[in-house]
């Protein structure tokens, strides 16, 4: 019978199923699997996916640090690590959440790590944004590491065709960047080269020690504070002042391209901020500047590459919302890594784009200096995307576990992120007592004004009256990747691990 079919050309009812649960069936276009993106951009031109305290494997008071935090973060296709340096014993620099609980890690066995996963998922360059509290003595010990073992991976001197001006994804392949306070312009340090100065030491400007704040919210500080020196005693740590710290020339001249410097205003970076200069900006202040001057942080991040994180009162590693944050161009958006939910899906949503690379090249508006974009208005020149997802079923959903048996009640939350205007959700009716195969056949029609920008999140929960809707699996991707047809959505559990064969079956279809 089935060959009898194939000299037809028709397909028979097993061949359909087999054909729906195929890889070639999936919403996700199988395009954007690969890199088809222009890499020859600036880096300053592209989202760049990023981890916060990427040491920590749970909160930030007690909990572990572990290599495992880094590794887990680079097979996830993460460009930039976090990594927060202290003077260890005998020497040798180690990493952990300074004045807290959390257990400590050496320096060395950190950047090994690094070195053998930095490029296993990708080829694009790593950023390590260092939290740099160490003595002069130390910080050359980190430099001598960082040159042994990653080699000639290691970015250490300007490239001759981009002296003044930032290179690009493709031309820094196979590179690692370091990210740290620097003395001096690029232009010393290349001159600098081949002579015997790494001995030296000189202070940098005033900054604090502990971890990255913003104003009263702080533990304590670092290179990226905003530097308001507010005195704050948090979860029963004990008080901190400021104090100047020294850099070592030796781990200077190891800053290339990814200069830390302090963000003080739009107005102040206009005027003096070098193209090589990163500044980091809490979640608190940078949600303040996105409501008030939202326009003036696009046109920041044009320029500027910009690293936003969270506040440091959040010492359960929870997570904010980072579309906000991607509306405005930042480029370097630090999640905790190790924190699953929302945020965390959105976040690798995002980035299953242009083959998970950890490298998306940002729309034009949000790379074009005469931009008018605002995410706060709706844009005046706007190509607004009609999407339909009609959803017609599930298949073999994950059980409740409030239930020995399929037997929850079922509910599909479509829910759309983007600008503020294109923010909404709508859901499905509920199933009763169906997890294996319930049927919704229900349609849903959503207006896009910035599809560029705009993801969609499936949600399948169990109704619970009493105690909320149980989450039971996701899947999130970018809406301009979506496959049009007939389609199988995969879900994916709250830790991120694939639920197969649990999927959804869909029909989609977009216009502009």
């Amino acid at each position: 019978m089935n060959l009898l079919k194939k000299k037809a050309h028709q397909m028979s009812f097993e061949g359909f199923i087999r054909y729906m649960g195929s890889s070639e069936c999936l919403i996700f276009k199988p395009d954007c699997g690969r890199v088809y993106q222009d890499m020859s951009h600036p880096l300053n031109d592209y989202f760049i996916s990023s981890s916060h305290n990427t040491y920590l494997i749970s909160d930030q008071l007690l909990g572990p640090s572990d290599l495992w935090g880094y590794v887990s973060a680079l097979v996830k296709g993460c460009r930039c690590l976090e990594i927060d340096c202290w003077d260890g014993s005998q020497n040798e620099p180690i990493v952990y959440h300074g004045y807290t609980l959390t257990s400590k890690l050496l320096f060395k066995t950190v950047i090994q790590a690094i070195h053998k996963y930095a490029f296993l998922t990708s080829d694009y360059p790593v950023v390590l944004s260092l939290e740099n509290h160490c003595s002069p003595s130390q910080q050359e010990v980190m430099a001598d590491t960082l040159q042994s073992v990653f080699g000639d991976t290691l970015l250490s001197d300007i490239l001759d065709d981009f002296p003044d001006k930032l290179p690009s994804p493709e031309a820094l392949k196979y590179k690692i960047l370091v990210k740290n306070k620097k003395i001096g312009t690029l232009k010393e340090t290349h001159d600098r080269k081949g002579s015997n100065k790494h001995g030296q030491v000189e202070e940098c400007e005033e900054i604090y020690q502990v971890d990255e704040t913003e104003g009263s919210e702080a533990l304590a500080g670092s290179e990226n504070n905003p530097g308001r020196g507010t005195e704050i005693i948090t979860a029963g740590l004990p008080l901190f002042t400021k104090r100047k710290v020294k850099v070592a020339m030796a781990l200077s001249d190891l800053v290339i391209y990814t200069k830390a410097e302090k963000f003080r205003s739009f107005q102040h970076s206009r005027q003096y901020q070098q193209f090589n200069e990163s500044s980091s900006i809490g979640e608190t202040e940078a949600r303040k500047l996105l409501k008030l001057r939202a326009h003036e942080f696009v046109l920041h991040t044009m320029r500027f590459i910009t690293r936003i994180y969270p506040k440091a009162t959040r010492t359960d590693s929870s997570n904010f919302n980072p579309q906000e944050f991607w509306n405005i161009g930042c480029q370097m958006v630090a999640l905790n890594f190790q924190t699953p939910g929302l945020p965390m899906d959105l976040q690798n949503g995002k980035f299953l784009d242009n083959g998970g690379s950890g490298y998306i090249l940002k729309p034009q508006f949000l790379r074009d200096n005469k931009t008018e974009f605002n995410p706060n208005k709706p844009p005046k020149q706007s190509d607004p995307v009609t999407l339909t997802i009609r959803l017609i079923s599930g298949t073999q959903l994950p059980p409740s576990s409030h239930s020995s048996s399929n037997k929850a009640d079922t509910l599909v939350v479509l829910e759309l992120f983007g600008v503020p205007n294109d923010q909404t959700k709508q859901q499905t009716r509920v199933i009763k007592r169906n997890a294996f195969s319930p049927r919704w056949n229900e349609t849903f029609t959503f207006i896009i004004q910035v599809p560029e920008l705009a993801l969609m999140r499936f949600v399948v929960e169990s109704q619970n009256l009493i105690a909320g809707n149980e989450f039971l699996g996701q899947y999130t991707l970018p809406v301009l990747s979506m496959n049009k047809g007939y389609r199988r959505v995969p879900l994916y559990s709250k830790m991120g691990e694939s639920l197969e064969p649990a999927s959804l079956f869909v029909y989609v279809w977009y216009v502009s």
